[in-house]
């Protein structure tokens, strides 16, 4: 039986963001952490249009506010991106420094001033040390190519024990058109747009407005389903960059958006997913599903609510299928239902049928919670809406990390 329509959509390819027609990166070390490559360049060899969604922390970061003046109003020529030091919450000085980081990448790649988007990630209160910046960037220019998305996967990263990344491509017009990413993220996790970072390039032909009403409806089914431990940073942002390079038609809204779209979704999934997986000291995967909403927003306040429990997420940690945690935080969520009428499923073992604790194997239930992805089902049984929320396990290694995190 020849495969559907959908599973031939996307593809997956090799490469990340250079995956993508025209766009080349690197990743250098620099001098800002100790160990490791800290500085990465994404560029295109012809300017791109651009979309962003930023962090919603009242304090944000020196290089989201650069960033968010210039991302949908200038023509993108790259982003230079360093690990290692926030340079957040540092005053006058830190907007001068992203902004000279911004005009060195500039002059080094030949490219209009405004045309560079800055992004940082790491300790906040500390000022960029500018002088071994400096030095990084003329290091990236020169080291630029289309084989260097992995490079600069690894140079964005802080607490991540991996690099996360992935592109697919679809069809347009007879045409491959690509979709490519890397993210960083494992700690301070909670985006309500967390310490986390997206960079997205297609080469795909769409218009400014498009591309972020594409990006925001990908974010809300992605990065904003994820926690690890409830705390929004002051750097997060995911950008997305079109260079129309491609050898096919625009994409526009009656002609392969949903396509484009899906492939946006997928790219988007993959990466929030991943920082779930490598979460701070996590060990398991969490997906909590709430079914039978009244709404879709009840489903994910509640569903958020269970996530973001330190009682159900140390519950798995040591394999303890304490569903009481679970029905405690469903209950606490704001959302007015019926207990009643709640059912509860970890994994295939039904806990809790109409509000109430049903008879099951406690064996079957503990190996439920016990393995490398666990599934937390709710159903409210009052109405047609769902939503789901990747979280993780929380483990004595997230203490342990955390308290450690500048010593």
């Amino acid at each position: 039986m020849p495969r559907s329509k959908r599973r031939q959509t996307l593809r997956d390819v090799a490469g990340n963001i250079t995956a993508p027609c025209g766009f080349e990166a690197a990743g250098v070390r620099c001098g800002i952490k100790s160990r490791g490559r800290d500085l990465a360049l994404i560029y295109t060899l012809s300017p791109a249009c651009g979309a962003g969604v930023f962090t919603t922390n009242r304090f944000q970061a020196a290089p989201v506010l650069v960033t968010k003046d210039r991302v949908g109003r200038e023509r993108i020529h790259g982003c230079i991106i360093n690990s290692g030091n926030a340079n957040a919450c540092t005053g006058r000085r830190g907007h001068r420094d992203a902004l000279r980081a911004a005009d060195l990448t500039a002059a080094a790649l030949g490219a209009p001033r405004r045309s560079i988007l800055v992004s940082s990630t790491g300790v906040i209160g500390e000022p960029l040390p500018m002088t071994k910046l400096a030095a990084g960037i003329k290091m990236a220019v020169a080291a630029l190519g289309p084989d260097g998305g992995a490079h600069a996967a690894e140079a964005i990263l802080t607490t991540d024990t991996r690099p996360k990344s992935t592109a697919l491509e679809f069809d347009l017009d007879g045409r491959p058109v690509r979709v490519g990413g890397i993210a960083k993220g494992s700690g301070m996790i909670a985006p309500s747009m967390a310490t986390m970072l997206a960079f997205l390039t297609t080469d795909a032909d769409i218009s400014p407005g498009l591309l972020q009403s594409c990006l925001l409806a990908s974010v809300e089914r992605s990065f904003h389903r994820v926690t690890v431990d409830g705390d929004t940073s002051t750097n997060d942002m995911v950008l997305l960059l079109a260079n129309g390079q491609a050898e096919a038609g625009s994409v526009t809204a009656r002609h392969g958006l949903s396509r484009f779209q899906a492939a946006l979704d997928r790219v988007c999934t993959h990466l929030a997913q991943e920082i779930v997986r490598d979460g701070e000291g996590a060990s398991r995967f969490i997906e909590v599903r709430v079914e039978g909403a009244l709404s879709e927003k009840d489903a994910r306040q509640i569903a958020r609510t269970i996530a973001g429990s330190p009682l159900v997420k140390t519950a798995i940690a040591g394999g303890d299928p304490n569903w009481g945690r679970v029905l405690a935080a469903a209950g606490r969520a704001g959302v007015r239902f019926r207990p009643e009428l709640v059912d509860l499923r970890l994994g295939g073992v039904a806990v809790v049928r109409r509000g109430a604790a049903c008879s099951h194997d406690e064996s079957a239930a503990r190996a439920a919670v016990s393995g490398d992805e666990v599934v937390l089902a709710l159903d409210l049984n009052a109405g047609k809406h769902e939503a789901v929320i990747w979280t993780c396990d929380l483990t004595a290694a997230y203490v342990r990390i955390n308290s450690q995190y500048r010593t």
